[in-house]
């Protein structure tokens, strides 16, 4: 014996016994849950659940808990994609608003029928169903929470209506075409939230034409 040590012991980097079984390997990192949680995907689930709660619930009533369960996540994988529940609508609302944040491409060049364009392209958005109903959800969360107001507010004045204004060679022109949304916003909502006829019954083809002159002074006449 030396040193304290059984000799028949082995020593640090010994080689275990022939038919001796391994040591349980050391678990390291993430749990295999949350490791499949985190997986491919895994954003755009978040993403997906996210669009679906605040639609059927609003923003007052959506949590990050409930979005990260409708998902099948951990909240706080939640907050490692996106930050906070303003910043979870935020990132919802661009998404949903994709078809109409296409307007400024299809404004581009103004033109003598720019008024007709800006009408015929708002209205083919909200006549399509699946467009629609992610809108008026937004809609109303927009209307009932000042928090949901401002991320929509900053959503179409960066990404529409600066835009927008850009190409146009008027006189205030950022003024201009607010004008010409809350023109269109307004009989948006009359037909498609509040569905008071005659508008809410009207053919778009006669709201087109009876719209389409007065965005056309918005957006062109000195």
């Amino acid at each position: 014996m030396s040193g304290g040590r059984d000799e028949a012991s082995p020593g640090p980097g010994t080689p275990p016994a022939p038919g001796t079984p391994p040591a349980p390997a050391r678990r390291r990192g993430r749990p295999a849950r949350a490791a499949a949680e985190a997986g491919p995907g895994a954003r755009e689930r978040i993403l997906a659940a996210a669009r679906t709660e605040f639609a059927a619930r609003g923003y007052d009533k959506t949590s990050v808990r409930g979005i990260a369960k409708a998902a099948g996540v951990d909240a706080a994988l939640v907050h490692h994609y996106f930050g906070t529940k303003e910043q979870v609508f935020a990132a919802a609302i661009e998404l949903t608003f994709a078809p109409a944040l296409t307007m400024p491409d299809a404004l581009a060049g103004g033109g003598a029928d720019v008024g007709e364009r800006m009408a015929r392209f708002m209205f083919g958005v909200w006549e399509n169903p699946v467009s629609r109903q992610p809108l008026l959800a937004i809609m109303r969360s927009a209307l009932t929470n000042d928090t949901a107001a401002a991320v929509l507010r900053g959503l179409i004045e960066r990404r529409m209506l600066q835009r927008v204004a850009g190409e146009l060679d008027v006189p205030d022109p950022e003024f201009r075409v607010q004008l010409a949304a809350g023109h269109l916003i307004g009989i948006a909502m009359l037909r498609y939230v509040i569905k008071m006829d005659p508008v809410a019954s009207a053919d778009p083809e006669e709201i087109i034409a009876m719209v389409a002159p007065t965005l056309q002074r918005y957006l062109t006449q000195p």
